[in-house]
């Protein structure tokens, strides 16, 4: 592995006649924010889900945490937290019941319960909040707990599958504060979007579409490189159309 957190090598998933991610091939390092970057459609989340041992590969290879996706899927979900699009919490639940369900979940050791509830608590902003209905917080506290969540296990990498879709653009700031956090203590952020603002705040970024990589790179690298294309300006003249009457 030679520190990478993840290694993907040759990796292609298809269904049936439908290629959804086509020959990728990448290398994630320890600490780092990487993003998928690319339109709805193009192999973001089957990628994802193929890294958190969801999904089988059709071809290639893919080592999360030194565990085989394809061999030892049950060690990659042990070593890695997950939050979807849809935050992956229980609306009928409330703040502190959905900590306590997913620490349960994860394994999280009885001992340490409390000190990782106070701290996915604090994380979220939600202290004082334990007994307010899940359903009733907005999107920017309900993806701040979501993500309290998906680490409570202190997993050593992290997969955001567009986690900020749907969220005003000041909760979308305060949630990447608390990726740079992770970050800064040394877990791996695996983040999907397609918002070309989010691309800005990555390490690194991967342009995906129609299933392949067609570029990677740092977000500065890759504004380079787009600044030594040209660009062209086509004007159409209007025509008339005689009335057909």
């Amino acid at each position: 592995m030679n520190g990478d957190s993840v290694v993907i090598e040759h990796l292609s998933k298809r269904f049936g006649d439908f290629v959804a991610v086509s020959d990728v091939n990448l290398r994630v390092a320890k600490g780092e924010i990487f993003g998928f970057l690319g339109p709805n459609g193009a192999g973001k989340s089957t990628t994802i889900r193929i890294l958190c041992g969801l999904l089988a590969p059709t071809e290639g290879r893919a080592m999360v945490a030194g565990f085989d996706v394809a061999v030892e899927p049950e060690k990659v979900r042990e070593n890695i937290g997950y939050m979807s699009q849809r935050f992956s919490l229980y609306d009928d639940l409330t703040v502190e019941e959905n900590i306590d369900f997913f620490s349960g979940i994860y394994g999280v050791e009885k001992a340490k319960r409390p000190a990782r509830k106070e701290y996915a608590l604090e994380m979220a902003g939600l202290q004082g909040q334990e007994k307010t209905m899940t359903r009733t917080l907005s999107g920017g506290w309900k993806q701040r707990l979501a993500l309290g969540c998906a680490i409570l296990h202190e997993p050593p990498i992290v997969f955001l599958d567009e986690p900020t879709s749907g969220v005003d653009p000041i909760a979308r700031r305060a949630f990447w504060d608390l990726i740079y956090q992770l970050s800064e203590a040394g877990q791996t952020v695996f983040v999907t979007t397609h918002y070309m603002d989010e691309a800005e705040y990555c390490h690194r970024i991967a342009l995906l579409y129609h299933g392949k990589m067609i570029a990677l790179g740092t977000p500065a690298e890759l504004k380079t490189a787009m600044n030594k294309g040209s660009m062209e300006e086509v004007f159409v003249a209007s025509i008339e159309l005689e009335d057909a009457a």
